[in-house]
């Protein structure tokens, strides 16, 4: 079904109002015009005098454009680098009429099947949440979900337990921290900084981490031989020879 980008954000308006809000519906004068006439021809909505709500049919439509919404805001924010919320939901409102059926499937597939979106909103899953296909390479894969040695950063954290966010909040896990699996069995084991921790499935599950390449060889100091580090040589400078390792 082709809809306008009117329509489709009048969907996204009543969905985010009766499903998340608890409202029955919205008052025709909340919405545009042509948008809600555009669905009643769909037999998209209902209007009862001055009350627009979704139709049975309706539903799931308003639900397929939330969750294409909220995953090109993820997929902007974790993979695109955009940060400025007000510039992030502006362009996901653009980039949601671009996504079809299917490819939404790939890029939720692509960043790990998230559940939230960045503001904290929860994504409605899809058919490839259910089987949980990876079938795309991630670049954001809860920790659960990694081989021992992968490594990357937090992307996010989607505890909806308080008890469990703080516990992760006080192991200094937050957005940006940068993180490596050590172990995947029997607990999972990975280290953050200087620090290693073991954890349960359910809190590796809770953690998202936004995937980087290996670590490009380094450069390290070598002293000649016969020199001790940080004794001057010839001239009063220290002499430098730098290694691979």
């Amino acid at each position: 079904m082709e809809l306008s980008e009117r329509a489709e954000e009048a969907l996204e308006t009543l969905w985010i109002a009766t499903r998340e809000s608890g409202k029955e519906g919205l008052a025709a004068s909340e919405l545009e015009g042509e948008a809600v006439d555009e669905l009643l021809k769909n037999e998209l909505v209902n209007q009862a005098k001055d009350l627009v709500t979704l139709t049975e049919s309706g539903l799931p439509e308003a639900e397929s454009v939330v969750r294409r919404h909220r995953l090109a805001e993820r997929l902007l924010y974790d993979v695109l680098g955009a940060k400025d919320g007000q510039i992030m939901h502006e362009k996901a409102c653009k980039f949601e009429h671009l996504l079809d059926r299917g490819l939404d499937e790939n890029i939720c597939t692509l960043l790990g099947h998230p559940k939230i979106c960045p503001h904290g909103k929860p994504i409605p899953p899809g058919p490839c949440c259910a089987g949980q296909e990876t079938k795309a390479e991630k670049v954001v894969s809860s920790l659960s979900r990694l081989s021992p040695g992968q490594r990357g950063r937090v992307a996010y954290i989607y505890a909806p337990e308080t008890n469990k966010l703080q516990k992760l909040m006080a192991m200094g896990i937050l957005p940006g921290a940068p993180l490596t699996l050590l172990q995947a069995f029997p607990s999972y084991v990975f280290a953050a900084g200087e620090t290693q921790f073991a954890v349960d499935k359910e809190i590796a599950e809770a953690i998202y981490v936004r995937l980087v390449e290996e670590a490009p060889v380094r450069l390290v100091r070598k002293e000649r031989p016969g020199r001790m580090a940080g004794r001057p040589g010839r001239g009063g400078k220290a002499r430098r020879r730098f290694g691979f390792f």
